[in-house]
């Protein structure tokens, strides 16, 4: 957390005024953690240690899966920070009225793109709130092909930005007023389960 990767967000975060945020494998008391970290011009706001690891690829062998869900608050934002493969867990998503923004941030291969974007679109629409969902352009070092494909959802599900499947950056107005005005006109979450993860 004191390498150069943070440093780096830190003076991007000062320089540019905003909130920088992405992943990066960080060690702490022997342990790996595959943690999204999210930055503002004050310094780290907080952090994210993946919790769903993805065993058919290995990684529980390499990394020590988070035990805890982040909510931040940054600019009258309340934001859910999500990495990868938690995106197939909606319990673990489910928005318990504590979230306004979903941010997640994957390597998702192409052969299952399908599935990215049908489960960014589902979680906004379960959620009833924004969803960014950033993903990786390319190939890797074993010759797995990633789609991009990064996209920004309104509350309602609808699809308000794709950068498809380009290496590039948009700017997306979101509007806080927007998650109260389609959970007031369609307030299904408090017919909702209650239950608790453990």
């Amino acid at each position: 957390m004191t390498g150069p990767t943070v440093r780096w967000m830190q003076e991007l975060a000062q320089q540019f005024d905003c909130a920088i945020t992405g992943s990066a494998v960080i060690t702490e008391g022997g342990n790996r953690f595959n943690r999204l970290v999210f930055v503002t011009p004050e310094g780290v706001l907080g952090f994210y240690d993946k919790r769903h690891l993805f065993a058919f690829g290995g990684e529980n062998r390499r990394y020590t899966a988070g035990t805890e869900r982040v909510i931040l608050n940054f600019r009258q934002w309340r934001i859910n920070l999500q990495i990868c493969y938690d995106l197939r867990f909606p319990a673990w998503c489910r928005n318990r009225n504590d979230y306004d923004l979903m941010l997640l941030v994957a390597n998702w291969p192409s052969k299952r793109v399908r599935h990215w974007s049908a489960l960014l679109e589902a979680r906004a629409i379960e959620n009833q709130s924004w969803v960014i969902g950033v993903n990786r352009v390319g190939e890797d070092g074993n010759g797995l092909s990633y789609p991009g494909s990064s996209v920004v959802h309104d509350p309602a599900g609808l699809c308000v930005a794709d950068l498809e499947q380009t290496e590039n950056a948009k700017v997306v107005e979101m509007d806080l007023s927007t998650v109260q005005k389609v959970r007031s006109e369609f307030p299904f979450q408090a017919d909702a389960d209650n239950f608790t993860i453990i």
